[in-house]
């Protein structure tokens, strides 16, 4: 008999969330008992994100990695989630303040090549191969939700809020196109009119064409939950995620409404997927959302569906649940889908904010060198003028897009380790992170960058290593790069004006007369959050070989003449410590701010040495009280 979940067992779940209860939690030798619900972190802007692939970052029963650990496999490798929960110390020593895991829902299990996740076969269950027995939790799967529940609650004694991966555009490779020649194909071509289709068996091969009149459905055959089992609840058109068709063989959900898709076909969908992750909430117990491929379901279905989990989180009692979409594209994209905009007076507000990807374009390369720091300024001001008739759940939605270096969906890792000279970059990525943890947003580091993985390749697979693997001590506390990091998220912590401050790109001078904003590459990265009467200062040398030493404008009102500042971080082991503020009069300089005004002064300058790819956070010394 199938042991999918039936609807009147998610709605016993959904009305028990708000039941408040205490959970013991072993930790080593303690024991820490949790609240559930969970409470939500009062700001996001208070942790750091560490995203991590499930199947690729630990195996607590593995042997010896029986393939080369960073080599480009495209199946399974074997990660946990008791790995995962068994690295939570270390997790949480890195100054991890949310981790969000790529998808536990079950996926095909006829394919083994969806160790990433995105291939839901059954959105109401757990996939088993994520269990410590992956036989015997297909066999009885309340040992896989057992072992999901326990990493959520044993990460909440941690202090680390757990965000799911979700998917609302598509399913898996959960029926075949019947072609001439192959009544089976994964993909076909993109056209308007539908094809016929073989939904799969529990082996994967072709069974019938629609539900009608079919008895039993497997477990692992077709699509679960049964609301989903109709064949025009899928768009069945063949490629084309851009204009309503397949993201490769993951088949394309219908969510919206038109004439061609009328109310009876999308409504189930939508109000379906509302329902699962729902129950996924009040079931883990778990903190937030990132909803993937957000760009191809429609805007006003993004808003629904996120003020549906917002409304649900808080009638039980999660008061700040946390939802960010991918939306692999510019601000004006990415303006569609986060909060609403002010004309929209109809309408729910929408997904709480963005990965950032704007930034993702821009950031590396200008910390690289490759790019000028003005482009930096000028995505930010373009920002402003996107964002200008945005209402979000937060405020100003920038301070809280999910900010990173790299990902799962990239060829390449942010860090370059040279083969003819290993640790030649290696200021590079932690000044990279610098910036990144001292920018407006939500920083979200990769897996393994506090360990060096350094995947560059042909395809997003060489990036997605099994971390494991990597040696004798693959979660070494004492890596450099696990060093650096815990040091700038302990500073970001200690600093609230990094978490909430308003942001300035400063212009800066290397002959005390010309200021700007470094429109050269290899130049200069230098802005300030300030907040209240704090001012910390970034200032980066992205140049891989030349040194810098010039001054920094900053705030003329927070800073007197011969105000002290100190060094809160730096990459470097000889870095020099900063001069002391001094005021330009007016009419000895030439300034060319981040609004591309020229004035003449007067203005207040720090004096900065860096030398090459070092990067300083820096802030005024506090006067002592008496």
């Amino acid at each position: 008999m199938p042991t999918s979940v039936s609807s009147s067992a998610v709605r016993t779940v959904l009305a028990n969330a708000s039941i408040p209860q205490r959970r013991d939690v072993s930790i080593g030798n303690q024991s820490i008992t949790i609240n559930t619900p969970f409470p939500s972190p009062p700001d996001w802007r208070d942790v750091w994100i560490y995203f991590l692939l499930i199947d690729r970052f630990n195996n607590p029963l593995a042997p010896p990695h029986r393939l080369p650990f960073d080599s480009e496999q495209g199946t399974f490798q074997g990660g946990t989630f008791n790995g995962v929960r068994e690295q939570l110390d270390y997790l949480q020593q890195l100054g991890v303040g949310a981790i969000w895991l790529s998808p536990v829902i079950k996926n095909c299990q006829y394919e083994d090549t969806t160790y990433h996740g995105y291939g839901f076969q059954d959105f109401l269950q757990i996939d088993p191969r994520f269990a410590s027995d992956p036989v015997a939790a297909r066999q009885n799967p309340q040992l896989v939700e057992d072992e999901l529940r326990a990493l959520v609650d044993a990460a909440h004694a941690h202090n680390i809020y757990v965000i799911f991966d979700i998917v609302l555009n598509h399913a898996g490779n959960v029926f075949g196109y019947d072609l001439p020649g192959n009544h089976n194909s994964a993909e076909a071509p993109g056209r308007n009119d539908v094809y016929p289709i073989r939904w799969h068996d529990a082996q994967g091969q072709p069974d019938f064409a629609n539900f009608t009149g079919v008895g039993v459905v497997a477990d692992d055959a077709a699509i679960w939950p049964v609301e989903l089992q109709r064949n025009e609840l899928f768009r069945r058109k063949g490629r084309g995620a851009e204009d309503g068709g397949d993201f490769s063989s993951l088949k394309e959900l219908v969510t919206d409404f038109s004439e061609s898709t009328p109310f009876n076909r999308a409504f189930p969908v939508r109000t379906t997927l509302i329902l699962a992750y729902q129950y996924l909430i009040a079931k883990y117990d778990i903190d937030g959302f990132r909803i993937d491929t957000l760009k191809f379901i429609e805007a006003e279905f993004a808003r629904i569906f996120a003020n549906a989990m917002r409304e649900f989180s808080l009638s039980i009692g999660k008061r700040n649940f946390f939802t960010y979409g991918e939306v692999f594209d510019e601000e004006e994209k990415i303006n569609q889908f986060i909060g609403r905009a002010t004309n929209l007076t109809d309408e729910p507000i929408g997904v709480d904010a963005a990965l950032d990807f704007p930034l993702y374009f821009r950031l590396p390369a200008v910390a690289k060198g490759l790019a000028a720091p003005s482009v930096l300024k000028d995505m930010f001001l373009h920002r402003k003028v996107v964002e200008s008739n945005i209402l979000s759940t937060h405020g100003d939605a920038t301070n809280f897009f999910v900010t990173f270096l790299d990902n799962h969906d990239m060829r390449q890792r942010f860090y370059y380790r040279n083969p003819a000279d290993p640790a030649r970059f290696d200021r590079q990525l932690t000044l990279g992170i610098a910036c990144l943890f001292g920018l407006q947003g939500i920083p979200c580091l990769y897996y393994g960058t506090e360990q060096g993985l350094h995947g560059n390749g042909s395809s997003d697979a060489a990036v997605r290593e099994a971390l494991w693997g990597n040696g004798a001590n693959a979660f070494d506390p004492t890596h450099p790069f696990f060093v650096a990091i815990r040091q700038l998220s302990r500073v970001r912590a200690e600093q609230p004006a990094l978490r909430y401050g308003r942001q300035y790109f400063r212009p800066l001078s290397g002959d005390g007369v010309n200021f700007g904003i470094s429109p050269f590459s290899p130049g200069v990265i230098a802005f300030s959050r300030i907040l209240h009467d704090q001012e910390v200062l970034i200032v980066a040398n992205t140049q891989t070989t030349g040194s810098f030493d010039g001054d920094v404008i900053v705030d003329a009102i927070l800073n007197a003449d011969q105000t002290a500042y100190s060094l809160l971080y730096s990459n470097h082991p000889q870095s020099k410590a900063p001069g002391v503020v001094s005021t330009k009069n007016a009419g000895t300089v030439q300034i060319h701010d981040e609004q591309n005004r020229v004035t003449q002064g007067p203005v207040r300058v720090l004096r900065v040495q860096l030398h090459p790819m070092e990067v300083q956070l820096l802030r005024a010394t506090p006067l002592p009280i008496h």
